[in-house]
């Protein structure tokens, strides 16, 4: 059994590398609307050149996630974090809308690797410690969201493109010489023969289909708090910097409870199901304070619960992943599920945005706030009537 110390000192790298995915994901986003006119680039190519990241992530990240159960997950993050690295380095020469898309292609392709590869990693290091080791993770991955459109900006403002790119660069290659030098090499366990039947159900599985769900939620409402909160704030009179302190509110909020949670989690004291439905409720308090009072004081009060119920939800979900799913699909399991936040990082935002065009932004608030309370009465529904599961392939 591996020392606490010991634990700490090999998960810790992944922190880096989550983050580095999380900022990389999201750091471009602020300041390429005020940089695309300099590109020659119409509105259409805009939200292709926002998009092209995450949509790498949707197709590659299930893929690399099976890789890494077949060849091991370090070769995997640390190849992810290289090219992220040359990646970037390439994006600083990046000149055109083409070239700017291609690098960003390249990028979320990277990162496609290592992500549900460091997460699985995590998930196996961690022991009896899941709960806190993902508190953590989830911890770095959120100030890695949040603080990616902030200092994204400020780059960009400071010195173009190019200096964030460097940033980007810079970053990714710590967490790789990290990797490298300190995380250990996981055995690559036997495989199971799975059939096409086994594979079916493995995903709809309660022990799967319902913490992807809610971390599908969790992130959807972070993304729509940090591209819609900003926007309230301006329209109630709020300066920038008031604005995105709303949206830092909610990071650092969320960034103090998931180690917390993850802790309590392991020792027992909060169960699952009614861990992630105290989350879910007061992320749905978050969105309709705010949906039905667009003010300061309720933007503020509505990023803390936001903050609480993600930092509540995130290191549950994963470590709900972590406990049902056999160690030797792993990073099947990582990459799918990391599939299901993309949906939600994407969906959320678009679903709030389509009402707030056809009604008011308090409209599209409320319908996600809605839909993430039917998320949580299926996935209370399903966890009730969960029945023990004994089709585990066979050994290949």
């Amino acid at each position: 059994m591996k020392t606490e110390t010991t634990t700490s000192r090999q998960v810790a790298p992944l922190f880096a590398a989550g983050f580095t995915t999380a900022f990389g994901a999201h750091s471009i986003a602020a300041g390429l609307g005020a940089e695309f006119d300099s590109l020659g680039s119409s509105l259409l190519t805009l939200g292709l050149l926002l998009a092209v990241y995450d949509v790498a992530e949707v197709i590659l990240k299930p893929v690399f996630g099976t890789l890494s159960d077949r060849i091991g997950a370090k070769p995997v993050i640390l190849g992810g974090l290289v090219v992220f690295t040359i990646m970037s380095l390439l994006g600083i020469f990046a000149n055109s809308a083409l070239t700017l898309g291609l690098v960003r292609l390249g990028q979320g392709a990277a990162a496609s690797a290592f992500s549900p590869a460091a997460s699985a990693a995590v998930a196996r290091l961690s022991g009896k410690n899941t709960g806190r080791y993902f508190g953590r993770y989830g911890a770095w991955k959120t100030l890695g969201y949040v603080s990616g459109p902030l200092v994204g900006a400020g780059l960009i403002l400071w010195a173009g493109f190019p200096a964030l790119f460097l940033f980007m660069s810079l970053i990714s290659l710590v967490a790789a010489l990290w990797v490298w030098r300190t995380m250990p090499n996981l055995p690559i366990l036997p495989k199971k023969r799975y059939t096409l039947k086994d594979l079916a159900g493995q995903v709809v599985e309660p022990g799967f289909i319902v913490p992807t769900m809610v971390l599908a939620a969790a992130t959807g409402a972070l993304g729509t708090a940090v591209g819609f909160f900003p926007n309230i704030g301006s329209e109630i009179g709020l300066t920038s910097v008031e604005s995105m302190g709303v949206v830092s509110l909610l990071a650092v909020c969320s960034a103090a409870v998931q180690p917390w949670i993850g802790r309590l989690a392991d020792s027992a004291r909060v169960s699952f199901r009614l861990g992630v439905m105290l989350g879910l409720s007061l992320i749905v308090a978050g969105l309709l304070i705010v949906a039905l009072l667009p003010a300061f004081i309720s933007l503020l009060l509505g990023a803390v619960l936001l903050g609480i119920g993600i930092g509540i939800t995130t290191p549950l979900g994963f470590a709900h992943l972590a406990s049902t799913t056999p160690e030797e699909r792993m990073g099947r399991t990582m990459g799918s599920a990391e599939l299901g936040r993309e949906a939600g990082d994407a969906g959320g935002p678009i679903l709030v945005g389509t009402f707030a065009a056809v009604a008011t932004l308090s409209v599209g608030l409320g319908v996600l706030a809605v839909v993430i309370i039917v998320i949580n009465i299926v996935g209370f529904l399903m966890l009730r009537s969960t029945k023990p599961s004994v089709n585990h392939g066979t050994t290949a």
